[in-house]
């Protein structure tokens, strides 16, 4: 029935799952029903809460009859194997971000979702934040004439939380693309309307002890003549919540003493020690973030409209217009990442896909790869692979430069 809640598979219960854990306890349109992960004190513990079955492996958990949809939370380099095992048992799949590595995976895992006519969705992603949703709204309504311009930025501690050694690694999905500028990717995309057409990059890798990206700036150019600028930091100094209100990326309060925390954590400890730590962080080895105070975010988001720039905020969206500067909420639920769970609901229930499938993850994940193209060759990249935010709409690329 239409009512019923949806019956989900968890796909690993590492870190990404702890964090989508409190949305799926608060909502009660999702049952969690079974679970595949490596690790016995995990499946333990969610058997322990949710009941249900574990599986140790992701295609036994796909061939559960109980299972209508799975939601994919194992690392990058699999989500692959995983989507297609899902979609090949005729499962719904909501994969965590990015889609996947390299683009001729993501391209087989929605080639093979449509074959099974399954719904294929990306996400936890912060295009699903709701002051993102406003300012698009806003930017569609046409109130203050036409987007013109994005300016994205975030300052964060991510390259030293604890890392996995392939986390390190920019061929397995590491560094801060693929995890973290992705989420700035999907926000731009969806606020410029999503046919983007070139990429013009520079990367920065600059710690030995962590081989891989930490830093990316990129000046994205839209079919609509839109343009955007991209900047990701995550060398663990400026922190960009400080222009957030002191609000951090999952809307809880950040305490200012904690300043340094990831790297004084990290000071004179092995690789076995962090992957150790890391561990601490995953189902049954860690705690879920607590109710948050206000919407979750990815730092600064200005749009640039003919008559107003709108600035995203962890509340809604400040409008700075031509004379006066107004504000308007975004109301905070009581379901964390409610409308991720919306999407999902409206999927499996009623057919309805969001903006957010696994065409929209192709376009994103084609994003990062062409960053670091053009960081390599020091040349825009055209894309090929974008489409628009209108999902009844056939549209891909566009033939301008």
């Amino acid at each position: 029935m239409t009512s019923d809640p949806v019956r989900v598979g968890v796909a690993g219960l590492g870190r990404g799952f702890v964090l989508s854990l409190p949305s799926f306890r608060a909502d009660p349109r999702i049952k969690l029903v079974a679970a595949a992960a490596p690790r016995p004190e995990s499946r333990e513990a969610f058997i322990g809460e949710f009941g249900g079955k574990s599986y140790d492996s992701v295609e036994a958990l796909c061939r559960d009859p109980a299972v209508e949809a799975v939601y994919v939370a194992t690392p990058h380099q699999v989500h692959r194997d995983h989507v297609l095992a899902a979609a090949r048992a005729g499962k719904h799949i909501l994969v965590d971000k990015p889609l996947a590595v390299s683009v001729a995976d993501g391209q087989a895992m929605v080639a093979e979702a449509k074959a099974a006519g399954v719904h294929l969705l990306v996400g936890p992603s912060h295009s699903f934040d709701p002051p993102v949703a406003l300012a698009r709204a806003i930017i569609e309504s046409g109130e203050f004439g036409k987007l013109r311009f994005i300016q994205a930025f975030n300052y964060t501690d991510f390259l030293y939380r604890p890392r996995r050694p392939e986390e390190l690694r920019t061929e397995e999905g590491g560094g801060v693309l693929f995890s973290q500028a992705i989420h700035q990717i999907d926000i731009v995309r969806l606020l410029g309307g999503g046919l983007a057409t070139q990429v013009f990059a520079m990367t920065g890798a600059w710690d030995p002890a962590r081989p891989t990206e930490g830093a990316a700036s990129s000046l994205l150019k839209f079919a609509s003549g839109v343009f955007a600028s991209l900047t990701y930091s995550g060398y663990a100094h400026f922190d960009s919540d400080e222009w957030m209100g002191g609000i951090g990326e999952l809307g809880r309060r950040k305490d200012p003493a904690d300043y340094g925390g990831a790297r004084r954590a990290l000071a004179d400890m092995t690789s076995d020690d962090e992957t150790a730590l890391k561990r601490t962080r995953t189902y049954g080895g860690s705690v879920a973030p607590g109710a948050p105070e206000a919407h979750e975010h990815f730092g600064p988001v200005i749009a640039v409209c003919d008559r107003a720039d709108l600035r995203l905020t962890p509340y809604g969206v400040d409008v700075y217009g031509d004379t006066e500067i107004s504000f308007r909420s975004a109301p905070v639920s009581d379901v964390p990442r409610k409308p991720m769970i919306d999407a999902l609901v409206n999927a499996v229930r009623h057919d309805r896909a969001p903006v957010q499938t696994g065409d929209w993850g192709l376009a994103s994940l084609e994003v990062c790869h062409a960053i670091l193209a053009s960081a390599r060759s020091g040349n825009p990249v055209r894309l090929v692979h974008q489409v628009t935010t209108r999902p009844e709409q056939t549209e891909k690329g566009d033939t301008d430069a």
